[in-house]
């Protein structure tokens, strides 16, 4: 049986779809596009059997092509993307994984922390106050940022309440997020061999989430919490 893949019958249908975003058009197109996300559930599902030999996920979402308007600006009913979010299993593994599939070379993956709860981030930044220098180990090893670079993501303009403005791990401490992302050409997307670098690329930031699970399930003095 051949590995599932992102044809390019999918990114095709999308570049239709930014042209004609309106429910008549969908409506008329929508036994294709049915089709293309059948195809999609197969490769997102094959991504979640692969992750689960050398991690434990516990199961992963993809996102509806229906956009909610009801607060945006934005009132074009469709995505003209596909994206599925694979999740760790909790309490004792944390992060979680991200793969968007979109025309015009948009398409990326993404890892990390994309929204701590307030008990989290507190935890995460009061670590960073004690000792950051595990984190910075983990994050500037030269393999590591070949693969995955800086993080990227929301921070403060300024220090977090309570904390020193001057501290010396304040870029990493005012961050409100903590990802990291790949991005992908169609060509990429599309070849036989995407979903083997996107498996790579998740493998690689394991030294980061083990690191940050651990930080998660225990307080300040290695104590665990769970």
């Amino acid at each position: 049986m051949a590995t599932p893949k992102f044809s390019k019958e999918i990114l095709d249908f999308f570049k239709k779809l930014e042209k004609n975003n309106d429910r008549d058009w969908f409506n008329e197109h929508k036994k294709e596009f049915k089709t293309n996300e059948a195809k999609a559930k197969e490769a997102y599902q094959f991504i979640y059997d692969t992750l689960n030999k050398h991690d434990v996920v516990d199961g992963f979402k993809l996102f509806r092509i229906y956009r909610d308007v009801r607060f945006s600006k934005n009132k074009l009913p469709y995505k003209t993307h596909f994206g599925g979010s694979f999740h760790r299993k909790k309490p004792e593994l944390r992060g979680g994984y991200y793969v968007h599939i979109q025309p015009n070379n948009e398409s990326f993956i993404a890892t990390g922390f994309w929204e701590p709860n307030k008990d989290d981030l507190l935890r995460i930044r009061r670590e960073f106050e004690q000792d950051d220098d595990e984190i910075r180990k983990i994050i500037g090893q030269k393999k590591f940022k070949s693969v995955w670079g800086d993080f990227v993501g929301d921070e403060l303009k300024t220090a977090p309440r309570d904390f020193d403005k001057d501290h010396p791990a304040i870029d990493l401490i005012r961050k409100k997020q903590y990802i990291f992302t790949k991005k992908y050409t169609d060509k990429e997307v599309t070849s036989d061999n995407f979903i083997d670098d996107v498996n790579t690329s998740f493998k690689a930031i394991r030294p980061f989430f083990d690191y940050m699970s651990d930080v998660l399930t225990t307080n300040l003095n290695g104590e665990s919490i769970i």
